[in-house]
């Protein structure tokens, strides 16, 4: 329940707020958004699964964000910081994906 309402909450203040990201982190902020999403889905999967750690879920979260950043980072200083950008929205892709089908077998048995 505390989720939904800090979700809630960080959405009303981000609409009210609406807070402005520095233009040079900007190109972070999908790979950023696209990480976070990974270990949602992961969180959701393993809390199917009864096997969510919350503190797991806390470390994969901060860590898929940073090493995706630090990725596409890395990308940038050696001058292809778009192939690093695509590559990392691929596999985290298909762990979403995966992720997706699993959670949909798991809820609808289909």
């Amino acid at each position: 329940m505390y989720a939904i309402i800090g979700l809630a909450i960080g959405i009303a203040l981000g609409i009210f707020l609406q807070p402005s990201l520095p233009p040079q982190l900007q190109p972070y902020l999908p790979i950023a958004i696209v990480a976070a999403l990974d270990a949602v889905f992961g969180g959701f999967r393993a809390y199917l699964d009864a096997v969510f750690d919350d503190k797991v879920f806390v470390v994969s979260f901060i860590s898929n964000v940073l090493i995706a950043a630090l990725i596409v980072w890395v990308g940038d200083l050696i001058g292809v910081g778009t192939q690093l950008s695509t590559a990392v929205v691929v596999v985290l892709g298909i762990r979403i994906f995966t992720n997706v089908a699993h959670i949909r077998r798991k809820l609808f048995h289909a």
